[in-house]
């Protein structure tokens, strides 16, 4: 009997020390999970964009999650709102147009702000970018180009975002966030893994980008790091740089450069109340005023201007006059240059590929060439269309959604886009096949707006929250009921330590 309470004692005091042990352990584990364990998670950010192009504006809803890639955030579009009425430019002109304009502004800025939830819109950043339609208009009349941005800006600081600016952009940012735009919804910047993470593409292989605006037209193409001059940006984008050539030419968008070709028609008629147009359809008569042509700082007004004067424009469709009147507008001779576009206008050799979007896709669509990549179908498609007598072109299906207003400007538009493209950015039939005509990609509208915001989500402060694996109360609970196990078992330690020696 005496050696089994011993040995007794010695279980009871090696149970003891194993519990000790494990509540300690236990104690240590739980403090350890919870502190290593955590992760972050991001909320998601947004932001608005309104492109206020020259004959309309619109607004861009932007979002991203919070953790961004190398300072840049991965941005997404959640909405876009076209603002009826025309563009700003426009504004100060016509009271019953503002209203409609401001009419049409509100209408998207309501659509835009149920669309970010209440606790995100104070610091959702807000941005106004006005492009070539505003930049000529501040070249005419700079007084009144800031009064329009300065009412715009009193309205937008009324709205429960963080408003940042209302301001017009260069064509050269113009043309530089069209390129980071295409690039990055091609997946060229940054494109995500099948394990969902996100990495720089292999090759690091970029394509151009050309934008046709209504006042304005860009080109935008990576070419190497060595080559410099005032048409070359470097920049960097989720941590890698590039060297980007770009060039806008103001006034060879589609709507000005349509006012240049009518202004040559006009100058070039004897009798005002008829003028024979070739590169209106057959069929087509229309009566404009002066106005209509020579409102703008891109035509020279003549010496007898009366804005009220009435036109009366006669189709011929005549396709190879309407070529020469539209080539008439470019000065493909001038160069002083290894290589030039047009006007004078040094630019390097094209190559890659290229995506061409905005008023291209437009025409090229209403020519009915979507997906062709031969230059000499393209050449017997715009001459068919320009041959074409009015009844037949406003009978077509694929042209029913079409207005009369677009339809009856696209003979000449089919001879710009060739024109500019062949002979001047020296596009051959080889790189022509290089070249796609898009609207958008994933659904998501390709133009400056997007390139611009992904510049500027590196201003927002990520949201973070720190998850852990245990919740307060039962990371609470556990310390309390290991700390207790393990004080409880020093207790009981320390009784059979004194039993044992006294």
């Amino acid at each position: 009997m005496a050696s089994k309470r011993p040995m007794g004692s010695t279980c009871r005091v090696a149970g003891v020390l194993l519990l000790l042990l494990a509540s300690i352990a236990a104690l240590v584990a739980v403090a350890v999970i919870q502190d290593t364990w955590r992760f972050k998670e991001y909320g998601l950010e947004y932001g608005i964009v309104i492109d206020s192009g020259s004959s309309r504006s619109n607004v861009y809803l932007y979002e991203w999650p919070g953790e961004k890639q190398n300072q840049t955030g991965v941005v997404t579009e959640r909405m876009n709102c076209r603002v009826a009425g025309a563009g700003i430019s426009e504004m100060q002109v016509d009271p019953k147009k503002d209203e409609a304009s401001w009419n049409g502004f509100r209408g998207c800025m309501l659509n835009i702000t149920k669309a970010i939830p209440v606790e995100k819109q104070q610091s959702t950043l807000l941005f106004l970018g006005a492009t070539a339609g505003m930049r000529l208009l501040h070249e005419k009349d700079e007084q009144k180009s800031n009064e329009i941005l300065g009412s715009l800006r009193e309205y937008l600081k009324t709205l429960p975002f963080s408003f940042q600016n209302a301001s017009i952009i260069t064509g050269q940012e113009e043309g530089l966030y069209g390129w980071v735009t295409v690039n990055y919804l091609m997946e060229n910047l940054l494109t995500k893994h099948f394990w969902n993470i996100y990495a720089h593409p292999k090759g690091e292989k970029t394509i151009g980008s050309m934008d046709l605006g209504g006042a304005s037209t860009q080109i935008a193409f990576a070419v190497q790091e060595d080559l410099q001059g005032p048409d070359y940006l470097h920049v960097k984008l989720y941590g890698y740089p590039y060297n980007v050539y770009t060039h806008s030419f103001l006034c060879y968008g589609k709507n000005e450069a349509g006012k240049r070709i009518l202004d040559k028609i006009v100058k070039g008629s004897s009798d005002p109340s008829y003028i024979l147009n070739p590169c209106y359809p057959e069929g087509y008569n229309i009566t404009m005023k002066a106005s209509a042509i020579y409102d703008t700082e891109c035509t020279k007004k003549p010496k007898d201007y009366d804005p009220d004067r009435e036109l009366l424009m006669v189709g011929t469709s005549s396709s190879d006059e309407c070529g020469r009147l539209v080539k008439s507008i470019f000065d493909f001779k001038t160069c002083s240059s290894p290589q030039c576009s047009f006007d004078g206008i040094e630019q390097p050799p094209v190559e890659g590929d290229f995506m061409a979007y905005a008023g291209f896709f437009y025409t090229v669509r209403a020519l009915g060439i979507e997906g062709m990549s031969d230059l000499d179908n393209f050449y017997d498609t715009v001459k068919n269309f320009c041959q074409s007598h009015w009844t037949v072109l406003r009978a077509s299906e694929e042209r029913k959604m079409i207005s009369d207003d677009y339809l009856k400007s696209y003979c000449y538009s089919g001879h710009y886009v060739s024109l500019m493209l062949v002979n001047g950015y020296k596009f051959d039939k080889e790189t022509w096949k290089n070249i796609v005509f898009q609207k958008e990609v994933e659904k998501t509208s390709i133009g400056w707006s997007l390139g611009y915001m992904l510049t500027m989500s590196n201003m927002i402060p990520s949201e973070v929250k720190e998850i852990h694996p245990l919740t307060n109360p039962v990371f609470a609970g556990l310390i309390f009921l290991f700390s207790a196990l393990t004080i409880i078992t020093v207790v009981f330690v320390f009784i059979f330590l004194v039993r044992a020696c006294y």
